[in-house]
């Protein structure tokens, strides 16, 4: 039965310093739709400055079984480059933005959906999920930043093997690939997510946006842009009021020790 149009596509609940975000269309296995990115984007866009960190899930059994293709049967040629300039947009607002997002990855996470959860900066993949980019099959070609991001995770090879074969990874081959992060019990994704949320929203803001956002520029540049990045972006962080606060805690002994397990 489909969605109810008085149905959001996307919910929010905040508690906290946690934003929960979840896709809700489990009818239809969180296909994303372009009604789906749009309220992603919105959601991310409006979330209150009181949000330090986030979880993305998707309802039901599955986080998101990729694009609705029922989109594509009369899609143009400059309707295609739109759509998927649209789903740029979205994910970049997400990967590059000020709060970092916490991946609870279950079912499927294929196609599209493993562009979505591409883009997002920690991965938990419950026992359940398996990864999949049948684009191969489909006829179709990756639309959503996925040559490029998960490319970035695996490398081209892997991606290029799994597109051409259709090869679907399980919870564990993702982990031990790189593609996920962490992997729990069926059902304890969420509270795992949590808590690295909380951990996450602790940190200073200037640190988490430095992260977000030097990090993989960073990555892209030759090692002397590099490096040179690196060293402002040290120096602006260090000045920050936050910074200088926890150094005076960790030189007082008053901050928690690095230890093995956290």
């Amino acid at each position: 039965m489909p969605t109810p149009r008085n149905t959001p596509l996307v919910t929010l609940e905040i508690d906290g310093a946690i934003a929960t975000i979840t896709l809700n269309r489990p009818e239809k296995c969180n296909a994303l739709s372009m009604g789906v990115i749009r309220e992603l984007q919105e959601c991310f866009a409006g979330l209150p400055g009181s949000v330090r960190a986030a979880i993305l899930n998707g309802a039901g059994t599955h986080f998101s079984a990729g694009l609705d293709l029922s989109e594509l049967a009369d899609t143009s040629t400059a309707e295609g480059i739109q759509q998927s300039l649209a789903w740029y947009e979205a994910f970049s607002r997400i990967q590059f933005g000020r709060v970092p997002v916490v991946a609870v990855l279950h079912g499927a996470v294929v196609g599209g959906g493993l562009e979505l959860a591409s883009t997002l900066h920690v991965r938990i993949a419950e026992e359940s999920a398996y990864f999949g980019l049948p684009e191969g099959q489909r006829g179709i070609f990756l639309g959503g930043g996925g040559s490029v991001r998960i490319a970035k995770l695996i490398g081209f090879s892997r991606v290029t093997e799994m597109m051409l074969t259709g090869h679907v990874l399980d919870a564990r081959e993702a982990h031990a690939s790189g593609l996920v992060h962490y992997v729990t019990p069926p059902g304890a994704g969420l509270a795992k997510a949590r808590k690295l949320a909380e951990r996450i929203a602790g940190n200073a803001p200037m640190s988490n946006f430095s992260i977000l956002n030097a990090l993989p520029l960073i990555a892209e540049q030759p090692m002397s842009h590099g490096l040179f990045t690196e060293a402002l972006m040290a120096a602006i962080a260090q000045g920050e009021p936050a910074a200088k606060e926890r150094l005076q805690a960790f030189l007082q002994k008053r901050a928690a020790k690095v230890m093995p397990g956290h």
